[in-house]
């Protein structure tokens, strides 16, 4: 199965010149502690628009690893957009807006796919093409077009944009984003090759950042191009993590079940997916 779905934020990890708020929230989303994140965050994000918008693509990554938590990245949205005064920060919200409609859309929530499309539209027309916001607007424009479009083309145009936009604004994390979903594309050409180098630099970049709860779906995303032995030591790894840190990813815990064939795979506690109807089809893009 291609690994190409996504969850994302426009902060990548922080710097040493980063201060210790920053520094907290980081080691805590890196983990899987969306909930506990976003409270450190919530004084700032009811008078600070900066803040409101980390707050709410928290939460809204909550909501891709776990498909539960609809309701108070919605909440925390609404609170961003009613601080959003400039273009900037507008433009920023209504990106959120688009990214919080694909994830509901992707994960059979409700059908919003005309909300995500015309909310990023709209970013796009707010946003600056030299903003460092442009690169992360862009990718998710690349996963409308690529999976509620169906429209391959248009999105790895936008991916190779947000590719190279998060290099020349040095965010790392989302340049393990974009390797991810351009490896996603070849391998669905039958390119394993750049496949295999796409998910291989996805992998390293998380693991140099110390991006904990992205490391197992790069992992499980390389075993899938790699051969044996290499592809069930890579599996093994990302089902050791998943247990680490509770059955999350949702969706991976559940591709990682036992079976017949691989008893070794993971019992996923009840608590580790959210109901069937919030998880993704088996065919569908996994989330992360």
């Amino acid at each position: 199965m291609s690994r190409s779905g996504s969850s994302d934020s426009p902060h990548s990890s922080p710097g040493p010149e980063d201060d210790p708020l920053d520094t907290a929230v980081w080691r805590l989303r890196s983990r899987g502690c969306w909930d506990d994140a976003a409270a450190l965050l919530a004084p700032q994000a009811a008078v600070d628009p900066g803040a409101a918008l980390r707050r709410t693509s928290l939460l809204t990554e909550q909501c891709m690893f776990t498909a539960r938590g609809w309701a108070a990245a919605e909440a925390a949205l609404r609170g961003a957009e009613a601080l959003a005064h400039t273009d900037e920060a507008r433009g920023r919200a209504a990106s959120e807006r688009g990214h919080l409609a694909y994830a509901s859309t992707l994960f059979g929530i409700r059908d919003r796919a005309d909300e995500a499309r015309t909310a990023l539209g709209r970013s796009a027309a707010l946003i600056d093409p030299g903003s460092p916001a442009r690169p992360l607007l862009d990718f998710r424009r690349g996963l409308v077009a690529h999976h509620l479009a169906h429209d391959p083309t248009g999105a790895k145009a936008a991916f190779e944009r947000a590719h190279a936009g998060a290099a020349t604004h040095g965010d790392q994390l989302l340049r393990s984003f974009t390797w991810r979903h351009l490896a996603a594309m070849a391998e669905q050409c039958g390119d394993l090759p750049e496949a295999r180098r796409g998910f291989a630099e996805s992998l390293r970049i998380r693991e140099e950042l110390g991006f904990l709860i992205g490391i197992a779906p790069a992992l499980a995303a390389l075993a899938d191009v790699m051969p044996e032995p290499e592809a069930g030591r890579l599996r093994a790894e990302a089902r050791r993590l998943v247990r680490l840190l509770g059955g999350v990813p949702s969706w991976l815990a559940e591709q990682l079940r036992p079976t017949p064939a691989d008893p070794a795979g993971i019992p996923a506690p009840a608590e580790a997916a959210g109901p069937p109807d919030t998880e993704p089809a088996p065919d569908s893009p996994d989330p992360a």
